[in-house]
C-alpha cells in the first residue's frame, strides 16, 4: 500500500517535497478540473485555472458530466504520444468524477501524476495508477479522508480544513488558501525550476505537515 497522511490546515508553509519533481515533463501537461453539481458552486476552479493560465500553464475547467468525455481526450493524446503530466482537480461530484478518470486511465496503463480533491461527494479508493493524491475534506463535517485502493504504491495527503468555520462545502473551492494550494502544488509539479526559488516560493503554500490528532 502506499502511504497516507493525515494533516491539520494551521501553518503558512508546507516541504514543496511532497510533489515529485522528476514528474515535470518538457511536454504539455493536462491540467483539467471538474465542477460539482450542476456547476455553479464550483466557480472557484475557474478563477484557480486562471491563475494557472497566467502562469503559462494551460488548464481546462468543465462541469463533472465531462469526465467521460475528459477521459476520451486524454486517451487520444497519449496515442498521439503526448507523454506530458496528468493532474486531476475536483470539487464535490467533481472530485468523485477525477478518481472515475483515473481509473479509466488505469485500465490503460497510464499514470496520473497528481489528483486533488476538494469535499468529494463520495470517498471513492484512489486508484493505483495515481502517484499522488491531496484531498481536502472537513472532519465532522463534509468529507471523510481518502484511502488507496488495492496495489496503490503512491501518496496521499488529506488535509482536514475545520479549523477554519468559513470554509464550507460550497465555498472550499473559493478560499483563498486552497487556491494558493493548488495553484503552488500543480506550479511545483509542472515547473519546478520555479516552485525552488527561494524563500518566494514558500509564500503560496497555506497548510502544514502537523500530524492530525
Amino acid at each position: 500500500m502506499g502511504r497516507t497522511s493525515g494533516h491539520k490546515w494551521v501553518g503558512a508553509a508546507v516541504a514543496v517535497g511532497l510533489l515529485w519533481a522528476t514528474c515535470a515533463s518538457a511536454a504539455e501537461p493536462r491540467v483539467l478540473f471538474l465542477r460539482g453539481w450542476f456547476g455553479v458552486f464550483s466557480t472557484g476552479l475557474d478563477g484557480i485555472a486562471d491563475d494557472l493560465k497566467a502562469k503559462g500553464i494551460k488548464a481546462e475547467v468543465a462541469g463533472h458530466l465531462y469526465w467521460q468525455t475528459g477521459l476520451t481526450e486524454i486517451l487520444k493524446a497519449r496515442a498521439a504520444g503526448k507523454a506530458g503530466p496528468i493532474i486531476l482537480v475536483g470539487h464535490s461530484q467533481g472530485a468523485n468524477n477525477v478518481i472515475d478518470i483515473a481509473r479509466g486511465l488505469e485500465a490503460q496503463k497510464i499514470p496520473v501524476d497528481l489528483v486533488i480533491t476538494l469535499a468529494p461527494f463520495m470517498q471513492y479508493p484512489v486508484p493505483a495508477n495515481v502517484k499522488q493524491a491531496v484531498n481536502y475534506y472537513q472532519q465532522g463535517g463534509w468529507g471523510a479522508p481518502l484511502e488507496g485502493a488495492p496495489g496503490f504504491h503512491g501518496k496521499i495527503m488529506n488535509v482536514n480544513v475545520n479549523d477554519d468555520p468559513s470554509v464550507t462545502h460550497i465555498n472550499i473551492d473559493k478560499s483563498t488558501r486552497v487556491h494558493a494550494d493548488v495553484v503552488r502544488m500543480i506550479t511545483s509539479l509542472v515547473k519546478p525550476h520555479e516552485a525552488s526559488n527561494g524563500a518566494a516560493a514558500a509564500k503560496g503554500i497555506a497548510y502544514s505537515q502537523a500530524p492530525a490528532e
